[in-house]
């Protein structure tokens, strides 16, 4: 382990979610937090482990553990690091798929977890505009959705949206708005449950569609249980994103070359996604189109 003054430092840590069976780590799987301490280790900061066992700095811990799949602009991790270890200095044994772009020396007490004072995610939801195209696939009345929302705005009992059997009453803010085709879902909270964003999603998207009414968010609040055959499951978790997590009196400073890092990574990988979205839209279209010779 590296010797020398260390400060408790809080950083700010990017990555695109697909390629992880989720943040927090597992002994047989790649994560992002597993990715982290490894590269930690490589630095000399924790001792090295055998896959994911590498140990944790001193007072380590993480604002939230995103499902397998979801991405994050704004994860948190603090713990006492060497006066080096920049946000540039920690990129150099991490993949693109993982940037860290800002950093904070706080309080030696701040915990990562317990002193969040509010996380918010963003869910970029496929649901073109009704007003246009009626018969459009994944459709959606934007002021449904946005009733729906405000429904689920407030402080609430979110059991049966969740599989956690504790922690569900949170006060939730809940928006959306409008790029293009997609609907941005933006929901605000200290907290969340298990898989609550993902279902909240999956719930006003039915209402938006019209596949359900505004009964179905009265009974997902309401205080008996709904039976799972009238459940809501989880919407995928790709189109999810870590938004932001606040801090009392905590402001990052971003890292230039490390933001610039990450913004060339992250381009990189969107122009991958979007050639490889073309080839299938082709496929769908010449499978769908007049000639199929």
């Amino acid at each position: 382990m590296t010797d020398g003054p260390t400060a408790t430092r809080a950083f700010r840590v990017a990555y695109d979610g697909r390629e992880y069976a989720g943040f927090q780590r597992q002994p047989h799987a790649t994560t992002v937090e597993g990715t982290l301490l490894r590269a930690l280790a490589e630095h000399g900061v924790i001792d090295r482990g055998d896959g994911p066992t590498h140990a944790t700095p001193p007072g380590y811990a993480a604002a939230g553990r995103t499902d397998a799949g979801v991405s994050a602009v704004a994860q948190t991790v603090a713990f006492a690091a060497p006066d080096w270890l920049t946000p540039r200095a920690f990129n150099g044994h991490l993949p693109g798929s993982v940037r860290v772009w800002a950093a904070a020396d706080v309080s030696e007490g701040l915990h990562a977890t317990h002193d969040a004072t509010r996380r918010t995610y963003r869910y970029h939801l496929y649901a073109p505009a009704r007003t246009a195209e009626p018969e459009r696939d994944h459709a959606v009345d934007d002021g449904r959705v946005r009733d729906a929302l405000a429904r689920f705005s407030g402080e609430h009992d979110f059991h049966n949206l969740t599989s956690d059997e504790t922690g569900t009453v949170r006060d939730l803010d809940a928006t959306a708005t409008r790029d293009g085709d997609l609907l941005v879902v933006e929901v605000s909270a200290g907290g969340f449950p298990r898989k609550l964003v993902r279902r909240l999603v999956a719930a006003v998207r039915a209402v938006g569609r019209g596949t359900s009414d505004g009964s179905l968010i009265d009974r997902l609040l309401a205080p008996d249980p709904v039976p799972g055959e009238f459940g809501v499951g989880p919407a995928p978790p790709e189109p999810l994103v870590l938004w932001d997590v606040s801090y009392g009196g905590v402001e990052f400073e971003v890292d230039p070359e490390a933001a610039e890092s990450a913004r060339v990574a992250f381009g990189d990988r969107y122009r991958d996604a979007r050639h490889a979205a073309a080839a299938t839209g082709a496929i769908r279209s010449r499978i769908a189109g007049p000639d199929r010779s």
